[in-house]
């Protein structure tokens, strides 16, 4: 085996540009498909982080539209629902539009008992909880913009008008490498006091309920019994898991992910063709060597491993350069794009990919130069010029 890998080896190097070029290309196209399909995971990271114990229930228009207050305790009662948290969307803009992240208005001490995944120390916690004006932000956006425990955080209203101020009480961890860390928090109650003095009409209305329920194989039932409570209102809701409910604002941008997934086959389709061209010519001027093997007593076996061995050394060994610098590549495009992608990590599964397809690329480019070395005639392989 190792006195073909050399063979293999020899035989790919008696052309060194020509090759170098195709592994090059190979690196570039693995790398490429790599980035694309962590992007793709990326824009799924927020589903794929959900609890199935979770449910979020809206209002059934839009999410424009908000919900009373006062529909908090007709939701707990329902059966099967454990507890009951809410949030409103705030939209606010942080020095300047670009710095966009997510901000939310929160029930603080139900809705950090829903979302375990946000990690705080107890000090901070305590903090935030005392806190009217507090705040708690995720550890990498307090890292994209320098932020500090105790820090003040202006912040402008677009939803809410007005010029509102924060201060950061904790800086919040996430349980694994799928939480979104990206996030600022505050307290509900501090939005909806400001709210009644500029807005009486605004004020005890929440954007979403989260809904913590006992028993996961129940979500549709319990979903559908919430929201019959709420049927001919003024109010009706629409009651989802919180995948669901993720995966709705993953679909407002569906045409650009399918676009995504279809250049990343597209690529491996462009390299598949590249390097059949250089298995195809790399076969084609060994034409009289292989007619000389045969006449030596070497059967057509042996000759289609040779040429598939070469193969998939190249496209393997450029694969693996490859899926080595897809993880710099993964680094310096989130950090590019800062809290665009809360949660933007190269999974095993796109390295296994990109690996299946590197070794794709090798066997479909040997397939045709092997077969006609093994079925090329000796007589005209020994008269051949190439």
């Amino acid at each position: 085996m190792l006195g073909l890998f050399r063979l293999a080896v020899r035989n790919a190097l008696r052309h060194k540009l020509r090759t170098g070029l195709t592994v090059l290309g190979i690196i570039v196209a693995t790398m490429a498909f790599g980035l694309l399909r962590t992007v793709v995971d990326a824009w799924y990271a927020g589903a794929d982080a959900t609890s199935a114990n979770r449910l979020v229930t809206r209002n059934a228009i839009s999410l424009m539209f908000d919900l009373p207050l006062s529909y908090r305790n007709k939701i707990r009662q329902a059966e099967g629902v454990e507890s009951v948290s809410y949030a409103n969307w705030f939209g606010g803009i942080y020095i300047d539009e670009k710095n966009f992240f997510p901000q939310f208005a929160i029930d603080a001490a139900s809705y950090l008992d829903l979302y375990p995944e946000y990690i705080l120390s107890e000090e901070e916690k305590r903090a935030f909880m005392r806190d009217r004006q507090g705040a708690i932000a995720g550890r990498k956006l307090a890292e994209e913009y320098g932020w500090k425990v105790g820090d003040i955080i202006p912040i402008r209203g677009t939803i809410y008008a007005g010029n509102w101020s924060f201060v950061l009480r904790g800086i919040y961890r996430g349980a694994d490498k799928k939480t979104d860390q990206t996030q600022f928090f505050f307290h509900w109650d501090n939005l909806n006091e400001t709210v009644k003095k500029r807005e009486p009409n605004r004020a005890d209305k929440v954007g979403v309920y989260i809904v913590s329920i006992r028993d996961s194989g129940r979500a549709a039932e319990i979903s559908k019994e919430i929201d019959a409570v709420f049927a001919n209102s003024l109010a009706e809701t629409l009651t989802e898991t919180e995948k669901a409910f993720q995966l709705g604002f993953v679909a407002m941008t569906e045409a650009i992910v399918i676009a995504i997934e279809i250049v990343s086959i597209v690529i491996i389709g462009i390299i598949m063709a590249v390097m059949a061209n250089t298995m195809a010519m790399s076969a084609r001027e060994r034409v009289r060597e292989y007619a000389t093997m045969k006449a030596l007593g070497f059967g057509p076996r042996h000759l289609v491993v040779l040429i598939f061995a070469e193969s998939l050394t190249i496209s393997l060994s450029a694969a693996l350069a490859g899926i080595a610098l897809i993880f710099p590549a993964a680094d310096f495009f989130a950090s590019k794009v800062g809290t665009l992608f809360p949660v933007f990590n190269v999974s095993e599964q796109t390295l296994w990919m990109a690996f299946a397809a590197a070794t794709c690329i090798g066997v479909v480019a040997a397939v045709f130069p092997a077969w006609r070395a093994a079925t090329g005639s000796i007589t005209k392989g020994l008269g051949s010029i190439g």
